[in-house]
């Protein structure tokens, strides 16, 4: 009954979304995209689109979402949003992340990738436009994967954090106690592949195209590289997201080294009490901008 009701519920919400859909004016980028979707599909393999489009897809969206981030450095008026002022970033910590980044994408992630076209053959992934899901289901799918990713990401990153293994892998992307955006994948090559598994998770539980391949790692690539921001700007869309994280939820990770251990959201750290030194934090915070507006 209750499986039923589930069932009811999603179909009710599915068939609202689609009303809703339909008074919405027609997408612009719409026939563009499509346009330049079936001229891949008649000038690529499959496998070149599976594993060079998903390399590319990556890279591109890696560097771009990471330019905000960079340029910010450069303009004073920013620096009120940055959550540790007093720890700049440097051209020489951000060259060594660079380099990193540069071999883990190569030669960790590359290979993963490569997978990508087998994984699409083996469950018969489709390729084609109409085949393609609306707005959004992709979007509701992409969520799935986040969900997913999360509790992975939260249980195997505290176990990451355990004293005895500690120094040998995770200490490596906790070299930078103040985080910036380009630092999000800076990691040792084990916790690439280890917290890495757990993207490919929800792409096996939801995928039903292989634009969700992408969808997702844009997505992600959005979340992770804005929680290592450093900064806490404002309006920022992603805090729209119900439980969202955010930056100064992970960067408080990044200082401390204890607590927020969940990638995206805020649940699996607030069920198991280890945001607590968090909150702790916060409201010190807010107890000190009380004082000093009382003194004023």
């Amino acid at each position: 009954m209750a499986v039923n009701d589930s069932v009811n519920i999603l179909n009710s919400a599915y068939l609202a979304v689609e009303y809703i859909d339909s008074f919405l004016p027609d997408n612009p980028l719409q026939q563009p995209f499509k346009n330049a979707w079936n001229y891949m599909l008649d000038n690529y393999t499959k496998f070149q689109i599976a594993t060079w489009g998903s390399l590319l897809v990556h890279e591109v969206s890696y560097f771009l979402l990471c330019v905000p981030g960079f340029i910010f450095q450069f303009i004073p008026y920013m620096q009120k949003y940055k959550i540790q002022p007093d720890k700049p970033e440097t051209w020489e910590k951000q060259w060594k992340c660079f380099k990193t980044l540069i071999f883990n994408h190569f030669f960790i992630q590359l290979p993963l990738i490569c997978g990508t076209y087998y994984f699409t053959e083996f469950f018969n992934i489709p390729y084609g436009w109409e085949e393609m899901p609306r707005w959004y289901v992709l979007l509701a799918q992409c969520f799935g994967c986040a969900v997913i990713e999360d509790a992975w990401h939260y249980f195997l990153h505290r176990l990451l954090h355990h004293k005895r293994i500690y120094k040998y892998i995770h200490k490596v992307h906790h070299e930078f106690v103040s985080p910036f955006g380009m630092q999000a994948e800076y990691a040792h090559p084990l916790e690439t592949l280890i917290l890495g598994a757990g993207f490919f998770i929800g792409i096996v539980v939801f995928c039903n195209h292989v634009v969700l391949l992408w969808a997702w790692v844009i997505c992600r690539l959005m979340e992770t590289i804005d929680v290592h921001s450093g900064y806490d700007v404002p309006l920022n869309p992603l805090h729209l997201v119900p439980f969202y994280a955010g930056a100064r939820f992970h960067d408080f990770h990044h200082m401390n080294f204890i607590g927020n251990y969940a990638s995206t959201f805020t649940w699996w750290d607030r069920i198991f009490g280890t945001d607590s030194q968090f909150i702790a934090f916060k409201e010190k915070e807010k107890k000190q901008q009380l004082r000093m507006k009382k003194a004023n």
